[in-house]
């Protein structure tokens, strides 16, 4: 089988030594060529071209979840079509690694390298949808180009939190959990949207939701990871349906400590639920819009400020080993 292997060398938790023996285990079983990436965007554009030449049947992406996404948007850069793209396998690489443990994979380099060459050995894939964000029509981000997310998005309280975090990783500080609890606390206390929420969900057919302060939207489950504990935003979120949207309207100090509480115990049964939590199951098309631009994450990555993003949920989008 030809394949593309795309390295992150800045991926947080392999060495140069480990992507070494990872390199070389994977190209004892596959005909192999490796890319470093070498700027922003890189892992994209090495994905679209092995999609185009007709050439490669799998690309393999080692790093974390920013780096699986440039891939996925880079395969997908003509859209879904599950049976003509090359498949897509993943080595975690980086300090969370939501996909990849989402599809049940290790959170080990090495030991998901061997579940990958099992998995290559019997022939065990599967297909999963992906969702897929746009800026809206005759909002001012309509010239903002399409992109697709594997697991999560945000728009709000969410992705002011990835801001913040993304800030003091371009000062050099490290991606940790600790990190991202203090710019929760920092996020809180500074936004003054947080008691009564600029936020509309639209939907066809359906009244619109109004006033949230904070809309994460899932494509799977669960929604992120503090270390080893799986947090579950949409508990009914899956890889085989559309998409799952947790809504809030208001973040008071009560409120925050009853949320906190419920995401950090919450469960594959069980999610935030109360008079200011909004939970939607299998979303294939809706907007959500602001009277105020907000940030705006996708897989863990800040996109800057919108107004309006429109996103639809494609089922059965990508063929990945697992």
């Amino acid at each position: 089988m030809r394949a593309l292997l795309v390295v992150n060398p800045a991926a947080t938790t392999t060495s140069a030594r480990t992507r070494d023996v990872l390199i070389h285990a994977l190209a004892s079983d596959l005909k192999l060529e490796v890319a470093t990436t070498e700027y922003r965007g890189h892992a994209r554009d090495l994905a679209r071209r092995a999609a185009e030449s007709g050439e490669t049947e799998l690309v393999v992406a080692l790093g974390g979840d920013g780096t699986v996404n440039e891939v996925v948007n880079g395969l997908l850069h003509h859209g879904p079509d599950p049976d003509a793209l090359p498949r897509l396998a993943v080595v975690p690489g980086g300090s969370t690694n939501v996909f990849a443990r989402a599809l049940g994979l290790p959170n080990d380099a090495v030991e998901a390298t061997g579940a990958l060459l099992d998995a290559l050995h019997n022939g065990s894939e599967r297909t999963v949808g992906l969702g897929l964000a746009a800026g809206t029509p005759g909002t001012g981000d309509e010239g903002v180009p399409a992109r697709w997310f594997t697991f999560c998005a945000g728009f709000g309280f969410d992705a002011g939190v990835v801001g913040r975090v993304e800030q003091h990783r371009e000062r050099g500080r490290r991606s940790t959990h600790s990190l991202y609890i203090r710019q929760v606390m920092r996020q809180f206390l500074g936004d003054q949207h947080r008691t009564r929420g600029t936020i509309t969900l639209d939907r066809p057919g359906q009244e619109p939701v109004r006033e949230l302060v904070l809309s994460i939207v899932c494509n799977t489950a669960p929604w992120t990871y503090l270390g080893n504990r799986p947090v579950y935003a949409s508990p009914e979120a899956s890889f085989d349906t559309a998409l799952d949207v947790l809504g809030v309207t208001s973040l008071s100090t009560p409120a925050v400590a009853r949320y906190a509480t419920q995401l950090l115990t919450s469960s594959p049964e069980r999610g935030p639920r109360g008079k200011h939590a909004v939970s939607l199951h299998d979303l294939t098309d809706f907007t959500l819009h602001s009277q105020a631009r907000l940030p705006f994450q996708m897989d863990g990555d800040h996109l800057g400020l919108r107004s309006s993003v429109t996103f639809t949920g494609v089922r059965r989008a990508l063929r990945v080993i697992v």
